[in-house]
């Protein structure tokens, strides 16, 4: 018997809404990055992009377990000798809170050209609206 192996025009997507108020941020990301790739279908194929849209609302109240507000920092490197720039979450959650939900998705995506097709599937929003309403997005209960 053969294994199903999905194409990419053939693939059926939807849209989902999630509310992010009170969730763990990682926690979140992870079951976020398993909608985006597709492995909660049972049409699943590594090498094939099978996920659906997520819409992520009140990013800005996404909550981080222990001290990791103070302790944890998203880094990034220009490339040139002492290029390191580092960011406190808690200032990303202060400026940039959806910044730091897109990372920590993209984080758990594959790091390749499928990866990067994954994560614009991904729409963050800071607060309780968003302009998505022609896709007729579906709430999204995850687990807290």
């Amino acid at each position: 018997m053969k294994s199903y192996m999905a194409k990419a025009e053939t693939v059926q997507r939807k849209w989902y809404v999630v509310d992010a108020e009170g969730m763990v941020l990682g926690r979140l990301a992870s079951q976020v990055a398993a909608i985006l790739r597709g492995k909660n279908k049972p049409t699943f194929t590594p090498h094939v992009d099978t996920g659906d849209h997520v819409i992520i609302l009140n990013a800005d109240k996404v909550v981080l377990t222990g001290d990791k507000l103070n302790q944890k920092f998203y880094r990034r490197h220009s490339g040139y000798p002492g290029g390191l720039k580092e960011t406190s979450y808690k200032v990303m959650m202060e400026k940039k809170s959806d910044l730091a939900v897109i990372e920590a998705v993209r984080g758990m995506l594959p790091k390749n050209a499928l990866g990067r097709q994954m994560i614009k599937k991904l729409r963050v929003y800071k607060g309780a609206t968003h302009d998505h309403q022609a896709q007729n997005p579906e709430a999204l209960e995850l687990i807290k």
